[in-house]
Order: structure tokens, then C-alpha cells, then sequence
């Protein structure tokens, strides 16, 4: 007996591996179900399809079937008012008119702009009403947050007037140790820059072009000309404090410092195809909507956002930047 009953344990051992090298040793097949992870957003529904392209549109104004043609423009992200007037060589007050926008400094990425005077033939904007705070947009994505000036009526700032010297005051002991005379007012930090601007004359070349009388803005050594890429204009070299002039008689379009990478700038609209730049400035000496004529200083030469003292100027023929060279006298 007990040498039957090892042999029947072996029997049915080899008779068990036998059934199991029958088996497939491959790992069983994984069905994968259609889920959402927790934390993760479903991904819309076919339905809701239509209602996502509804709300794009909106988003994108009353002038969004316009998208891409000449005369309109489709906002990016870092969009200003002022920076797309600028672009467009527009007066920002003039982009916030024609499109009928009820606050100036919320303008929403892929929103659809009118950048070019209205002509017969195309519908009126209807308001576009800022988001209430908390609500956003579907694209949840504000472009402009550069406060801008309020908008008030369009009444021209009268034209600068250069200073006038003070008086020449006797320098006493007191005031030589920095104490102001008995009577007389201690001059500002500035007075020395702004008497830079007295007895300064525009240069006198002249040359006529696109209908306006040209002359330079400042008349130092040209350190970097135009090549349509890197630089966009030209670069005049120049003492801190120097009168920069206007180049050609027209109205003030941006006088700030909003813009990286042009400091102090002042932005002049010539006419309907040409405006010029002048950046880089010390101080300026115009404010927006000022006109101006051709030989006026508009600011003070400096080196804001430039590795030296000088004068970026540039011109741009139907917002498209040229040679400086071409509407200028010969220097």
C-alpha cells in the first residue's frame, strides 16, 4: 500500500502539468474603457460642439465675418489700443470711435478690430461691453492692461513754448553752499535740460515728399542706418539734454513710454500715409493730440531703454517702416 500510493500522487502530478502546459502564459488581454481621470476636464461633446463656435464668434465682435481683410484686425496676445493705432499709424481715440468700444483698455484676444476709417457700405459696430470681473471670455484671455488716458473732447493741446531764461541772480556765500537768496526761488532739477531747448534752430535743409516739407530731427552723426530688418530706421548720435525736433508739420499720436524697447517716445501722424518715430528720449516736451510743426522740439535727447545717448528715428509710409533717407534733405 504505501508504494501504491506514492505512485498515484505522481500520476496525477504529471497528469496536472500535462493539462497546464496546454495553457497560454501570455498575460490576459486589458479592455480599455472610455473614462475620465479625476482632475482632468471631459473633453466636449458634439453637442456642445456648436455653442463653443457661437461664443468664439461673439468673442470676436461684430466685425468678426471681416477677419483678415484689408482694414481689420484680429487682436494677439500683448495687443494695446495704442500699440494696434500705432501699427496701423491710427490715433488710438480714433480705433476706440469705430469700434464703438465702451472701455478702451479691455480688448479681447481673437476680437476682430476696424483699423481704418468706416466706409459706405459697411455695418456700424455694435458696443462691445467689457467682461463684469469674474467672467471672462470663453478664450479667457484679456489682451490690453495698460490703463489709457480717459477720452475726452477732442480739443488740441496748445503747441510748446520754449522757456525763457530765468534771470541771472548774483551768487552769494549762502547761495554758493546751496542755500536759495532771500526772496528768489531755488531753479528745478531740470532747468539745465530745458535750457538746451533756447536759441536751438531746427535744422535748416528742407525737402519736399509725400506733400510735407521734411527737414532733420536732430543733426548729429547717423551711428546706425536703415536695412528694413534689425534696424527699422535710423539712429543719430547726440548729447543728453539735446532739442529733438519734429521733421515734418502734423499731430502727436502717442507721447509715452509703453512701448519696450523705445524708452521715451513720441509718435507724430503727418498725414493720411506717413507718421514719424522718435524714441529713446530724455524727456518729452509734446502730449498726445498736440499738433505740432515741422522744426518744434518735441523732446529732449537721451538714452531710455538704449545703450547710449541718441536719437531712433524712423518713418513709416502707410504703417510699413522705409529709409529715412528717402523723405530726408541730404544731410
Amino acid at each position: 500500500m504505501r508504494l501504491v500510493l506514492p505512485l498515484l500522487l505522481t500520476s496525477l502530478l504529471t497528469a496536472s502539468l500535462a493539462a497546464c502546459s496546454t495553457v497560454s502564459l501570455n498575460p490576459a488581454p486589458v479592455v480599455s474603457q472610455n473614462f475620465t481621470p479625476v482632475g482632468s476636464v471631459a473633453a466636449p461633446s458634439s453637442s456642445t460642439a456648436p455653442a463653443s463656435s457661437a461664443s468664439a464668434a461673439a468673442n470676436a465682435g461684430p466685425y468678426a465675418a471681416y477677419a483678415g481683410q484689408p482694414g481689420y484686425y484680429t487682436v494677439q496676445p500683448g495687443d494695446t489700443v495704442r500699440r494696434i493705432g500705432l501699427q496701423f499709424g491710427q490715433d488710438w481715440h480714433n480705433i476706440v470711435s469705430w469700434n464703438n468700444l465702451s472701455d478702451p483698455n479691455v480688448i479681447t484676444v481673437g476680437q476682430v478690430l476696424r483699423v481704418a476709417p468706416p466706409v459706405a457700405g459697411t455695418p456700424p459696430a455694435v458696443a462691445v461691453l467689457p467682461a463684469p470681473q469674474g467672467a471672462m471670455p470663453s478664450n479667457g484671455q484679456v489682451a490690453q492692461s495698460y490703463p489709457l488716458a480717459p477720452m475726452t473732447a477732442s480739443t488740441p493741446a496748445p503747441p510748446a513754448v520754449a522757456p525763457v531764461a530765468p534771470p541771472a541772480v548774483a551768487a552769494t556765500p549762502g547761495a554758493m553752499a546751496g542755500a536759495s537768496p532771500a526772496g528768489t526761488v531755488a531753479a528745478p532739477a531740470a532747468t539745465a535740460s530745458a535750457s538746451a531747448i533756447i536759441g536751438a534752430v531746427a535744422p535748416k535743409a528742407v525737402a519736399d515728399n509725400g506733400g510735407l516739407q521734411w527737414s532733420w530731427p536732430a543733426s548729429g552723426k547717423i551711428i546706425q542706418g536703415y536695412n528694413g530688418g534689425t534696424s527699422k530706421g535710423i539712429d543719430i548720435a547726440g548729447r543728453l539734454g539735446e532739442p529733438i525736433f519734429a521733421a515734418a508739420k502734423g499731430k502727436v499720436v502717442y507721447a509715452g513710454n509703453e512701448l519696450r524697447g523705445f524708452g521715451n517716445l513720441v509718435i507724430v501722424k503727418h498725414n493720411a500715409d506717413y507718421i514719424s518715430v522718435y524714441a529713446h528720449n530724455e524727456k518729452l516736451l509734446v502730449k498726445d493730440g498736440q499738433d505740432i510743426h515741422r522744426g518744434q522740439p518735441v523732446a529732449l535727447m537721451g538714452s531710455t531703454d538704449a545703450p547710449r545717448v541718441e536719437l531712433h528715428f524712423e518713418v513709416r509710409l502707410r504703417g510699413k517702416p522705409i529709409d529715412p533717407m528717402q523723405v530726408l534733405p541730404p544731410h
